[in-house]
């Protein structure tokens, strides 16, 4: 219907009746103001309108000429009488935007605006959306509730949404002028949490009142697999959510489990916190605690964790966990880890007492932050022992390592001409069945990019002139080799080696014979120490002496090298007139190379000293005073050697099983097969180095990886098993000898609709200790650490139910190895083994896996894991199971995976025995 904009009645009002009928008045004006405020024109949208506050052309134009004459004072001045009333406040301060599919109608008698079927209001941060939608302008509020259809379903149910909380109730009652609601049926969400209650009331912006409420972090709120109940709940948007006594509910089913009262924090943004501690036994230690701590929300850019361990046989363990970032600068993790461990009780035999510690620091500079300096690190380091003892490791596969490794390097370019580089290192590696620590520290590299002196000014170089180039490189190195007890010692530092090594390589290449490459190198190289050695023979004890020489000494080496070589290529094609054969054409691509190297000798820094042997002889012993240099010693013997290289590559064209494809597809049949040998000119014998053979191809749609190699040995053995300067064929045996083959196997296979639940996280630590990411020895678990859960939140990409119709999801990765001895006719099998590690779901959310292989040398089952996964949507279970070597050990886990209630877990673990 039409709505007809309220007439001005009066435009004079005399000032003693204004001031009399002062409350009238005021409500007639803000009326009035509201009123007009929306907009209501003579004929209102039938699909809505926007309305804006016009302060300039109110309904009531008051003009103080006419409520006032002016009045003129002795002094000549004006004199106006201030109005005592008050401007009136407006109740709207924004546009208010409204629409709906089928009607919207003003009833001027109700004061209501009515707004039916796909009803929607905007007013500043506030929006409603809804079936009906009912305005009332005497009580200031908008009611919202769904429509029922002809069939009885509810539909169009009201949406609420007030800056960046959103309700979703059955109907709502809003007050738009103090801001207060009353909600029936809601349901929200706050940072994860899924809140519905049948009554709540709003007060205000900051604090909604629940009354029979429920909160769950299921994504279903209808029916959720988990929720806690509360009769009284107390909600702050984005920062907390208290309630009373509440009991948590399992798929309907009140369960003992209750709190006298709760406290929710809620916010979008980190902050600090206790970590709640894990509680178990271990059969050697006692009752502990583990992983309780306190989370340090320090800035937005790093963080901080500081977490310990307690074992009632007084064992103790502490754990400093931090992490960084700065957006397009750089990122990276740091840690460290120390265990006091205790085994036994004080006074028994096999009382020990041991620390151990890991140091782990990664660190990785964003591209786009230093085009010419990048900082990279990556540290793994501390006790050898660490990763076979830590009674709280985080990643136990790791315990195979064998070796920790650490890198932390600076490299910095200076543009120009020529260009130079310059790099700062520092290197670490452990054997852990050593103990053995060898380090660099530091290693000082710089060099001069390549020159061309006789280039061409403009074009391309051509001939064995303009390619001639040089460039200028030196590395320093200070070597260290300790162990772990001397490990940062003033020992340590004691037996320190360093040097300094200059080189200038020279090379030039060019085309010989229009399809030959004929490349030269040369190379001039000075290596300084600052330590020698001085050898003698002591007649008197009868034995050889080494005396270090402190002091800065020098030696000087060159060498000359040649390489010809090109490509041939092989094509044999199978096809024929009318016919379209399966395997179309083989191309065999190889490359011949033959290289020739000089090496003199430099006799010059050699001397000799005599030695009286046990008969009384006297025997010249040489030696060289460089012979300790990091660098090697210079080259006593001269060599000329010649070398023979095939490098080949076969590959086939095959007709497409897609028979709507007219293009033949490419596939590798051998990727490279190699083979290789050298002749030295100058040996007395022996003159023929080993044929070496190698080769690696791809089958099987290329998923399976194949590495092999093998050593022919044209020199026969004597009866003691020595090498002579015989050939084998001159000896009565074939052409070579094999003395060593290997061949290795790697296969990758899954359905299709297979996803891998191995976390990233998990992965990450697996590769930081050193150890595999194909889950072969074992995956990373630690079911207390939540880091490890992170990634158990994504977003389901298909409906798990409907995989099951004809497939189950799997996957399956093999690894196979041997290894084949015949040196000095051992002719036996050094190593042969097969690893493997799959995961396979039953049926949807429930996947089984395992790790494990077999040693066929040594007859028997290597490192087995056995796990399955249980994904109960808001809840995760876990299991996984170590069922014999001296890692025999359990542990199982459920726990709710959002991480605003991730403490709410329970987990139990058997430790590995005690190994006496």
């Amino acid at each position: 219907m039409a709505i007809q904009k309220p007439s001005h009645t009066f435009t004079k009002i005399h000032l003693k009746a204004l001031r009399t009928n002062n409350l009238n008045i005021l409500f007639f004006l803000s009326f009035t103001v509201f009123i007009n405020t929306f907009g209501f024109a003579q004929d209102i949208p039938k699909q809505g309108g926007t309305v804006k506050p016009e302060k300039q052309n109110d309904t009531l134009n008051l003009n103080t000429n006419d409520l006032i004459k002016p009045e003129i004072s002795e002094k000549g001045q004006d004199s106006i009488l201030t109005d005592s009333v008050k401007p009136i406040k407006e109740t709207l301060t924004g546009p208010v935007t409204y629409k709906a599919t089928d009607y919207t109608s003003f009833n001027n008698k109700e004061q209501k605006l009515y707004l039916y079927n796909e009803a929607e209001v905007y007013y500043e941060d506030m929006e409603i959306k809804a079936g009906v939608i009912i305005i009332d302008y005497n009580t200031q509020t908008v009611f919202a509730t769904g429509i029922v259809d002809t069939s009885g379903v509810y539909t169009q149910a009201p949406i609420f949404k007030q800056a960046n909380n959103v309700v979703e109730p059955d109907s709502i009652k809003f007050n738009y002028d103090n801001q207060k609601a009353l909600v029936f049926n809601s349901k929200t969400e706050q940072a994860g949490m899924q809140i519905f209650a049948p009554v709540t009331k709003k007060i205000n912006d900051s604090t909604v009142f629940l009354y029979k409420g429920r909160f769950t972090t299921s994504k279903d709120i209808e029916d959720p697999e988990y929720y806690f109940k509360a009769n009284k709940i107390k909600v702050v948007p984005g920062e907390k959510i208290v309630v009373g006594p509440t009991n948590m509910v399992i798929q309907d089913v009140p369960t003992i489990i209750g709190l006298p009262f709760g406290f929710f924090p809620l916010t979008d943004k980190q902050t600090s916190g206790v970590i709640i501690p894990t509680f178990g036994e271990d059969n050697n230690r006692g009752y502990f605690i583990q992983n309780g701590g306190y989370y340090f929300a320090l800035s937005d850019y790093f963080d901080l964790a500081v977490l310990g361990d307690y074992y009632t046989n007084g064992s103790y363990g502490l754990r400093f966990e931090s992490s960084y970032a700065k957006r397009y600068r750089f990122s990276g993790n740091a840690g460290f880890r120390y265990e006091n461990l205790i085994n036994s009780e004080r006074g028994f035999p096999d009382y020990s007492r041991s620390t151990i510690y890991n140091i782990r620091w990664s660190h990785t500079q964003d591209a786009k932050a230093n085009p010419s300096s990048r900082f990279t690190a990556s540290v793994n380091l501390g006790s050898s022992r660490y990763y076979q003892q830590s009674v709280n490791q985080v990643n136990t596969p790791n315990f195979l390592n064998n070796t920790l490794a650490s890198s932390i390097s600076y490299s910095k370019t200076f543009s120009g001409e020529p260009e130079v580089n310059l790099s700062v290192a520092a290197t670490h590696s452990q054997n852990t069945n050593t103990e053995v620590i060898n380090m660099t520290l530091p290693t000082i590299q710089a060099s001069v990019n390549r020159i061309f002196p006789f280039e061409p000014k403009s074009g391309i170089k051509k001939g064995v002139i303009q390619n001639i180039n040089f460039q200028y490189n030196v590395r320093a190195e200070n070597r260290i080799q300790t162990t772990d007890s001397l490990f940062f010692k003033k020992e340590m530092w004691d037996d320190a080696e360093n040097g300094i090594k200059h080189s200038i390589p020279i090379a030039t290449n060019f085309k010989l014979l229009k399809y030959l490459s004929l490349s030269a190198n040369a190379a001039y190289d000075e290596t300084w120490v600052f330590e020698t050695v001085n050898k003698y023979y002591d007649v008197n004890e009868d034995i050889v002496v080494t005396d270090p020489v402190k002091g800065f000494d020098a030696f000087r080496t060159y060498n000359f090298s040649t390489n010809l070589g090109t490509t041939l290529y092989g094509m044999f094609d199978f096809r024929k007139e009318g016919k379209d054969p399966k395997i179309q054409r083989i191309r065999h691509i190889m490359r011949p190379s033959i290289s020739y190297s000089i090496n003199p000798a430099f006799n010059n820094y050699y001397e000799t000293f005599n030695v009286i042997d046990a008969d009384g002889n006297t025997q010249e012993v040489e030696y060289t005073r460089f012979e300790s240099s990091i660098y090697g010693a210079p080259n006593n013997r001269y060599s000329s050697s010649m070398g023979i290289a095939i490098s080949n590559n076969i590959e086939a064209k095959v007709r497409d099983r897609d028979s709507t494809k007219t293009e033949a597809k490419t596939i590798k049949l051998l990727d490279n097969l190699n083979f290789a040998t050298s002749y030295n000119f100058a040996a007395d014998s022996l003159k023929w180095s080993p044929l070496r053979v190698s080769g690696n191809t791809q089958i099987l749609q290329n998923k399976m990886n194949i590495n092999f190699g093998m050593t022919l040995d044209p020199y026969a053995l004597d009866n003691e098993n020595r090498k002579i300067d015989m050939y084998n064929i001159d000896n009565g045996g074939s052409l070579f000898r094999l003395t060593s083959a290997n061949i290795t196997m790697n296969y990758t296979i899954n359905s299709d609709i297979f996803s891998d639940n191995a976390s990233e996280t998990s992965r990450q630590e697996t590769l930081q200790s050193g150890g595999r990411a194909d889950d072969l020895f074992g995956r990373a678990q630690d079911f207390s650490d939540s880091r490890f859960n992170e990634d158990s939140e994504k977003e389901e990409q298909t409906s798990p139910s409907a995989l099951y119709t004809s497939k189950i999801p799997w996957n399956l990765k093999l690894a196979y190895a041997v290894n084949y001895t015949n040196i000095a006719r051992e002719d036996e099998i050094s190593s042969h083994s097969l690893m493997f590690s799959g995961d396979i779901e039953f049926s949807p959310r429930w996947t089984v896996g395992a790790s494990s292989g077999y040693d066929f040398k040594n007859k028997g089952f290597t490192y087995t894991q056995l796990r399955f996964e249980r994904d109960l949507l808001s809840w995760r279970m876990s299991f996984s199971w170590v069922p014999f070597s001296s890692r025999t050990s359990w542990y199982f886990f459920i726990g709710i995976k959002s991480n605003i209630l991730k403490d709410i877990k329970y987990d139990k673990r058997r430790q590995p025995d005690q190994q006496l």
